[in-house]
């Protein structure tokens, strides 16, 4: 049973910083690209951060660039994403999402179940 399980959100105020948590079992996670997605109130889901399956290499929005960090530890199963410098506008739900890219886990999607993040002026 695959379980994808984001942590770390809440209420911070502007400026202030998160460390967003997501810990993924049942899969072998070292095939997947990981991602983190937000999808704000009334708006699309968009791609936030992701992480190569072996962390070689890393890409960002434009809105995250500069502030915010992506990382893993395949020995854990897990991604991070370091939020600093927080603005209202980063006001979403985070979404965690593993991608396979390798062999039989080509092709394979999983989603957390979010987690909110909350910034206040």
């Amino acid at each position: 049973q695959v379980q994808v399980v984001e942590s770390g959100g809440g209420l911070v105020q502007t400026g202030g910083s998160l460390r967003l948590s997501c810990v993924a079992s049942g899969i072998t996670f070292s095939g997947y690209v990981m991602s983190w997605y937000r999808q704000a109130p009334g708006k699309e889901r968009e791609l936030v951060a992701s992480i190569t399956n072996d962390g070689s290499s890393t890409n960002y929005a434009d809105s995250a660039k500069g502030r915010f960090t992506i990382s893993r530890d395949n020995a854990k199963s897990t991604v991070w994403m370091q939020m600093n410098n927080l603005k209202s506008e980063d006001t979403a739900v985070y979404y965690c999402n593993a991608r396979g890219v390798r062999g039989l886990m080509w092709g394979n999607n999983y989603w957390g179940q979010g987690t909110q993040v909350t910034v206040s002026s």
